[in-house]
């Protein structure tokens, strides 16, 4: 992780220097001095403009999606609407990372704005320093009307935007779906139990631990049994994994353990406590215990073997031959299928609770999604057709997709609501896959989508909806914590701080889960671990969090 972040700040500085417009990278150099907001009469932004204007931006594209975006039919519309050409710069996804940081650093390409930032936290505040791109917080308030209303409405929003200047540096991406405990952010890793294993074997659906490990023994002594009923071609496989892989890692399996903090946040391994205390979830007995219980489900058999190690390619492959009884992942459905398989819900160890992600109760979330440059001489135009983005049957297609498109496949059909107002109607796609459609047809960018738009503006996406079912019907109930840590909004200082102390403490974190799933612990090799934290900083790193945390909620 450091090697990975003095790389890219060395490649700022590179950059910087072959054309001569910075002269390095801890000093403040404007690319184009004179960033005061640009104040101009409402009535000449009202489109579609009387005269055509050109601005300049840059996106990326998925691969194998149409490269030029003004052949998106979503930007066809907006330019006709409008009456605002955009002269694109785009790069493909893959290859975004590492061209937009030479491009955020040359002003004879760095066009009027980012649409597909999505810069970090650390981003934001460099190419602030070094003045590449603009607050906009002026912007917002005086030719933003759509975005305005939705800070005003969700005023969280706009403090999450706002860092400790009193600077928005960037226009978000929020993706409401459900919101507090019953948002679909609040579990990632999801689990999932083979109902028809289950029924076949005469099982119920476990809700301890204990018998939670006694129907996975049932699935391994009954293997063959079952590979004959259903026609499974390889083994069989209790319960499958990837250790320290997002939404496929197992941690929501222990959150019954000790205190019932679980380990929600595999990033930063850090939780808040009912007395709002940041801690650390990996030091906690609860962690203790209930790694050790994995180890005793590794130890006989009942986990994947390749859990450590396996790809994502290879865990699908393995779920959709149907040898799995258990498994972990955002949507079922990527492994194996919706007809035979149904969400575990938690396990009763210690107590009996779920840990919602950190940042969740706000929903979808980008801070950086979308900047405007120091090089635009129209900053006004730039950010008026930007909030255009933000009207609420705009922002939808942005997201997933449009309608009316020439190919055979629509994410939506233009219909009506209740009130005979236009609306947004997710379409059926038949066998077309719906991320294929949707990287073909949504352009990303800044958006907001609301819960309160769910019929009204548009229909609610069925893969989200089953998955808001899931959560409501089988998770809710049992999300006892109050808070979770907040999407706050830290300094340059600190935020380049929290990362270096995070590269040891979440490297030493995940290494130490997976040898001990996998060997098992001792008392005095959790001692060592504990110590082994301290020394790389964890009392500071924790420090760090907990004044942003006592800062977001003292306002």
């Amino acid at each position: 992780m450091k090697k990975k972040i003095i790389a890219r700040a060395a490649a700022v500085c590179l950059a910087a220097a072959a054309v001569g417009s910075l002269t390095g990278c801890g000093s403040r150099v404007e690319i184009n001095p004179g960033t005061e907001m640009q104040v101009v009469d409402p009535a000449t932004l009202q489109f579609p403009l009387a005269e055509t204007a050109t601005l300049t931006g840059m996106i990326s594209y998925p691969p194998s999606t149409e490269s030029n975006p003004n052949n998106r039919t979503i930007f066809k519309r907006l330019q006709e609407a409008t009456n605002v050409e955009i002269k694109w710069t785009a790069i493909q996804s893959d290859q975004w990372g590492d061209k937009i940081v030479l491009n955020m650093s040359n002003p004879n390409i760095l066009t009027d704005f980012v649409f597909t930032a999505g810069f970090s936290d650390n981003d934001l505040l460099r190419y602030a320093d070094y003045g590449a791109i603009i607050p906009l917080e002026e912007y917002i308030d005086t030719y933003m009307p759509n975005l305005k209303s939705v800070f005003d409405k969700y005023p969280e929003y706009r403090k999450m935007c706002t860092d400790v200047n009193g600077h928005i540096w960037a226009l978000p991406w929020i993706e409401q779906l459900g919101s507090n405990y019953t948002a679909i952010q609040t579990i990632g890793d999801m689990s999932f139990i083979n109902k028809k294993w289950l029924d076949f074997l005469g099982l119920e659906i476990p809700t301890t631990v204990d018998e939670f490990e006694q129907t996975l023994i049932a699935f391994r002594d009954n293997a063959s049994r079952l590979q004959a009923e259903f026609g499974i071609d390889g083994s069989i496989i209790p319960m499958s994994c990837i250790v320290n892989d997002g939404d496929q890692d197992p941690a929501i399996l222990i959150n019954g353990f000790g205190e019932g903090y679980g380990d929600a946040d595999r990033g930063r391994h850090i939780a808040v406590t009912d007395d709002l205390k940041v801690i650390c979830s990996g030091t906690q007995e609860g962690f203790k215990d209930g790694i050790a219980w994995l180890h005793k489900l590794y130890d006989e058999g009942l986990i994947d073997p390749e859990a450590f190690t396996q790809e994502w390619s290879t865990y699908v492959a393995k779920g959709k031959s149907g040898r799995y009884g258990v498994c972990f992942s955002w949507d079922v459905a990527n492994i194996d299928n919706l007809v035979d398989w149904v969400p575990l819900p938690a396990l009763t160890a210690d107590v009996r609770n779920i840990t919602p992600s950190n940042g969740s109760f706000t929903s979808g979330f980008d801070r950086g999604r979308c900047v405007v440059t120091s090089v635009a001489k129209q900053p006004a135009l730039v950010c008026a057709w930007l909030d255009q983005m933000y009207a609420p049957l705009q922002s939808p297609q942005n997201n997933w997709g449009t309608y009316g498109e020439d190919d055979e496949f629509d994410i939506f059909e233009m219909g009506v609501n209740d009130a005979g107002e236009p609306m947004l109607h997710h379409a059926p796609l038949g066998d077309a896959s719906p991320v294929e459609v949707r990287e073909a047809e949504c352009v990303g960018g800044p958006l907001a989508v609301l819960d309160e738009y769910y019929g009204v503006y548009v229909t609610c996406p069925d893969d989200a909806q089953y998955r808001l079912d899931w959560i409501k019907d089988y998770y809710t109930p049992d999300m006892h914590t109050k808070y979770v840590y907040p999407n706050a909004f830290m300094s340059r200082e600190d935020t380049e701080r929290l990362s270096n102390l995070q590269a040891d403490i979440t490297k030493t974190i995940n290494a130490k889960k997976s040898e001990w799933i996998m060997n098992g612990l001792t008392d005095a090799d959790w001692d060592a671990y504990l110590k082994s934290l301290d020394a790389y900083g964890l009392q500071e790193f924790l420090g760090i969090y907990q004044k942003y945390l006592d800062s977001f909620y003292a306002e």
